[in-house]
């Protein structure tokens, strides 16, 4: 039956009486700290490119030249022709720099995760994800036969009574590794322990720890001092902080061979530009020979951290280039946001379904190419929406 458009308008309708309406801003220029967004000349702060690499000259000089060599479309799936040199010789530089034996190429992380999870699981067994877990785990956990629980969030005690209640059933753990709204770090060490005892599979999503955690940037599985034995499954996407697009899941070479054969999101779906690969080759060049890129990320994040205690701003604890100003409020979260950008910088607000009902904040993000002067501007704009002039809490 058709769905009644009176009960699409009515939901359009509550969208903006709860102030949860959505729009997309149209952007007119590369992504940076200052930006034309929508007509107006802002200084961002909610870009996930944290290492300033998404308008490199030399991603920029490969993008160019694989596509000179390739043309745009990689034309079919990969199973079909759509399989270019660049797609491989990226597979292998990734699996090289993440310790693992192979490593997969999905035109998404969205994809990665539901090819992935619809892959590994079946009826009769058992996913445990964080509450917090990214919506692509989420929906894929919801879309496999298997039965899912929710663990509360890092609590590892909790994850451990839901694993004792199914040691019936073959499981699988899933997590984020650095969680996207609020920026902490999954305890990974102890939930390698955990899963190991239960014999249970643990894929890890490190979508905002790639690149930026770690010796070499391989993320927070590499902080942690985990090995592919401990973490089976490795996911991270190509789109945040390697500047690019795209995403992969690394891990020994049966489990890579199994997903080719059986993840449906690599099988039935059109390889990613050969283009975006070459980028991608020389993205992870550029991650391992620069690493004053994430010393000067860390340092951004300290700066920013010092000042926005001193400004007294509710902020969540996090580690990360992810710093969410906690408000509550959609409707409050909403308005320091457009007070913000009517002081020329940009802070998008996060809302339900997002974040939790009542938990509305500013996810504030930090790049290796914000300079100090550009976080002082930041800062100087918080303390005038929330200091000087203190905001209505809604």
């Amino acid at each position: 039956m058709k769905k009644d458009l009176n009960l699409i308008n009515d939901f359009l309708q509550q969208q903006q009486q709860t102030h949860l309406y959505r729009r997309p801003r149209l952007s007119e220029s590369a992504q940076q700290p200052s930006m034309l967004i929508d007509g107006q000349q802002l200084l961002t702060f909610c870009s996930n490119d944290y290492l300033g690499l998404a308008n490199h000259p030399k991603l920029i000089e490969a993008f160019e030249s694989a596509t000179k060599q390739y043309g745009v479309g990689s034309g079919a799936a990969h199973l079909i022709n759509g399989h270019n040199i660049e797609h491989q010789l990226l597979e292998e530089e990734i699996a090289e720099f993440t310790g693992r034996e192979r490593a997969l190429l999905f035109s998404t992380g969205y994809m990665a995760n539901l090819g992935t999870i619809s892959a590994l699981t079946e009826k009769n067994e058992t996913i445990f994800q964080d509450r917090l877990n990214h919506a692509s785990l989420i929906d894929a956990g919801r879309l496999s036969d298997a039965t899912m629980w929710r663990y509360a969030h890092n609590d590892i005690e909790n994850l451990e009574k839901r694993l004792n209640r199914h040691r019936d059933s073959a499981s699988m753990v899933i997590t984020d590794g650095v969680f996207s709204m609020d920026g902490d770090e999954a305890k990974l060490n102890e939930m390698a322990v955990l899963a190991e005892q239960n014999k249970s599979w643990l894929m890890v999503d490190d979508a905002h720890g790639f690149g930026v955690l770690g010796k070499t940037g391989a993320g927070l599985v590499e902080q942690q001092k985990l090995t592919s034995d401990e973490v089976p499954v490795l996911m991270a996407t190509l789109g945040k902080a390697a500047g690019t697009a795209g995403a992969f899941v690394a891990g020994d070479q049966d489990l890579i061979e199994y997903l080719i054969q059986s993840a449906r999101t690599y099988v039935f779906t059109t390889a990613m530009p050969p283009a975006i690969a070459a980028a991608g080759r020389m993205s992870l060049r550029l991650i391992q020979e620069e690493s004053w890129r994430r010393e000067q990320l860390q340092q951004n994040i300290k700066q920013f951290k010092q000042g926005a205690e001193t400004l007294g701003l509710a902020m969540m604890p996090s580690e990360t280039a992810i710093q969410p100003i906690l408000i509550g409020s959609s409707a409050t979260a909403l308005k320091a946001s457009q007070q913000l950008q009517e002081k020329g910088i940009l802070v998008t607000a996060i809302r339900p379904p997002t974040v939790p009902k009542n938990e509305a904040r500013l996810r504030v993000t930090l790049s290796a190419s914000h300079t100090s002067l550009q976080i002082e501007q930041l800062l100087d704009a918080l303390a005038a929406v929330f200091v000087n002039q203190p905001i209505e809490r809604a």
